[in-house]
């Protein structure tokens, strides 16, 4: 498949996404080297400037390996990517969502979600404890409204408020990447997630965990919340999986 003139305005962008694309899209493997810099800017229509600053970007990403006087080539995504690649992975493929890549993000919100939980009960403020019911809040009055796109929305502030009150780095950024995924798939999953989304009663049970400083209640109710969602999620991929 021959390289596409870039035409936009965000040379290096354009670049970027484009081998980024063909790298996730396996034209690319592990190992691979890729052609020489100008043979890519001259493929792509590129100076060589801007097509040093795609290739830097996708090195610091873990997608390439650049030395000094040799090819560049492709390195193993499992082995050195981060986070920050979820959601290409997850639309890589041309027909749609990567089923694969969606059952791994649910597992691992079904894991992290509780344990974040737990230790916002240990650790949470009294500030944090007030905010979270607000949040538990808003969350009723807009799911009482009917507008499910929001509701979402203000479900990802509850989960936010207790990301926050588990004092953990490492979940926050975690949970940065994972939100960011889902934030470029809200209106997709609008209805999917609508029954975890609209169990107000099970955030309330988060939060009132939480409030008691109750660690295991926390846990368990996070878990009981996270698995609606997981079970949509799994039966959907299962439908699409037979019907293709």
């Amino acid at each position: 498949m021959p390289f596409e003139p870039v035409t936009r305005r965000s040379l290096p962008d354009e670049v970027y996404d484009q081998l980024l694309g063909r790298i996730l899209g396996g034209e690319f493997a592990a190992g691979d080297p890729l052609p020489s810099e100008r043979a890519l800017a001259e493929a792509l229509g590129v100076s060589r400037p801007a097509l040093r600053e795609a290739l830097k970007r996708l090195e610091q990403a873990g997608l390439l390996e650049i030395r000094q006087g040799d090819a560049t080539t492709v390195r193993d995504v499992r082995a050195s990517a981060s986070l920050d690649l979820l959601p290409r992975l997850l639309l890589r493929s041309a027909s749609g969502i990567d089923g694969g890549v969606a059952r791994s993000i649910m597992e691992l919100r079904g894991v992290v979600g509780p344990d974040a939980a737990r230790r916002c009960a240990q650790r949470r403020s009294p500030a944090l404890a007030v905010a979270l019911l607000e949040a538990v809040d808003a969350l009723e009055a807009t799911v009482a409204s009917g507008d499910v796109v929001q509701a979402q929305h203000r479900a990802l502030d509850v989960w936010d408020r207790i990301v926050d009150g588990a004092d953990n780095i490492a979940y926050r950024l975690l949970y940065n990447g994972l939100r960011q995924t889902y934030t470029s798939l809200l209106e997709v999953l609008t209805h999917v997630l609508a029954d975890e989304v609209g169990d107000v009663a099970g955030h309330r049970a988060i939060a009132d965990a939480v409030v008691a400083q109750d660690a295991d209640a926390a846990d368990a109710a996070a878990r009981a919340l996270l698995a609606r969602g997981q079970r949509a999620v799994s039966a959907l991929l299962d439908s699409l999986e037979v019907s293709s």
